[in-house]
C-alpha cells in the first residue's frame, strides 16, 4: 500500500492524458527519479501531476509513498526522499530549514452520511459538534441520534488544517482516528449518525457534502475564499540543499500554469495567479 499508486490511477488518466494531448512538454534535465513521500490527501493530485509528466518527459519517474503530512515533511528534512508532500502550512520550526511551494488549494469538505438530514453547519457548530458540546444530532436540526466524531491521526495535514480553522485543536474527542482520508469517507459512509472530514478531492457518492455556513466547497469559492474550511496543499524541499535536475524539473513543472488543468481533474483547486 505504500508502494507509488500509479497502477491504480492509470487507466482513468491515460483517458485524460488523451482527450488533452498532454500538458508538460519535452524538459531538459528530466529525466530520472523523483520520490515524493507525505499527504494521503495528495494522492490524486501527485498522481495526476506525475503520469501526465511521465507521459511527456522520456525517461522521468516519479514515484509515492503515501505516508501522511508529517511523516513527508520528516522524510525530506532527514533526506529519504526529494519533495514531501504536506496538506497543511510548515510550523515555524519546520520552516527554518525547509522551504514550501503551495501547487494546489484543497477544501476540506465536511461529510455526513447520506442519511443524516442535516444539510449545513457553521464553524461554530462544527467546532461545538468535535468538542462534545453538541453531542445529539437534534441539536442541529437532525435526527435524534449521538454524534459519532470521525476524524485523522494525530500527525494528519488535514486534521492539522481542520482543528486550526474551527479552533478545536488538542479538544476534539474523536470516536474514531483514522489513517487515511480514504478511511474516512468509507466510515462515515456506513454509519448514518457519523461525521468527518476529507480532502474534497476524496469525496464520493457515498457521502453527503455539507455546506458550511450556507458555502458549498467549490473552485470558486475556494479561491475567492468564501469556503472557509481550506487548506494548502504544498510541496517541501530543503533550503541548504538543491534539488536534482530531476526533481527541479518536476517541481518547476507542478508549480507552473501547465499543471493547472491535471489539479483540476485530481479534484484540487490551481492557485490563483
Amino acid at each position: 500500500m505504500k508502494k507509488f499508486r500509479t497502477m491504480l490511477l492509470a487507466a482513468g488518466l491515460t483517458a485524460a492524458l488523451a482527450g488533452c494531448g498532454g500538458t508538460a512538454g519535452v524538459t531538459d534535465g528530466a529525466a530520472g527519479t523523483v520520490s515524493t513521500d507525505g499527504s494521503t490527501s495528495m494522492e490524486k493530485v501527485i498522481g495526476y501531476l506525475s503520469e501526465a509528466y511521465m507521459a511527456e518527459n522520456d525517461g522521468a519517474k516519479i514515484t509515492y509513498n503515501p505516508t501522511g503530512s508529517g511523516a513527508g515533511i520528516q522524510a525530506v528534512s532527514e533526506g529519504r526522499c526529494d519533495i514531501g508532500l504536506s496538506s497543511r502550512d510548515l510550523k515555524p520550526d519546520e520552516a527554518e530549514t525547509l522551504d514550501a511551494t503551495v501547487i494546489a488549494i484543497d477544501g476540506i469538505a465536511m461529510i455526513v452520511n447520506p442519511q443524516n438530514p442535516v444539510a449545513d453547519l457553521t464553524i461554530e457548530q462544527i467546532g461545538k459538534l468535535y468538542t462534545g458540546e453538541i453531542a445529539n444530532w437534534s441539536e442541529t436540526g437532525g435526527n435524534d441520534a449521538p454524534v459519532v466524531l470521525i476524524g485523522r491521526e494525530a500527525a494528519s495535514g488535514t486534521r492539522d488544517g481542520f482543528e486550526s480553522i474551527t479552533g478545536t485543536e488538542e479538544k476534539c474527542k474523536y470516536t474514531q482516528e483514522l489513517t487515511s482520508t480514504g478511511d474516512v469517507v468509507q466510515t462515515v459512509s456506513t454509519n448514518p449518525n457519523a461525521i468527518g472530514y476529507a480532502s474534497l478531492a476524496s469525496v464520493n457518492d457515498g457521502v453527503k457534502l455539507l455546506s458550511v455556513e450556507g458555502v458549498t466547497p467549490t473552485t470558486e469559492t475556494i479561491q475567492n475564499g468564501t469556503y472557509k474550511i481550506q487548506r494548502d496543499f504544498v510541496f517541501v524541499t530543503p533550503k541548504d540543499k538543491e534539488l536534482s535536475e530531476a526533481a527541479q524539473a518536476f517541481m518547476d513543472y507542478a508549480a507552473s500554469e501547465e499543471a493547472d488543468e491535471m489539479i483540476e481533474k485530481a479534484g484540487a483547486v490551481p492557485v490563483k495567479r
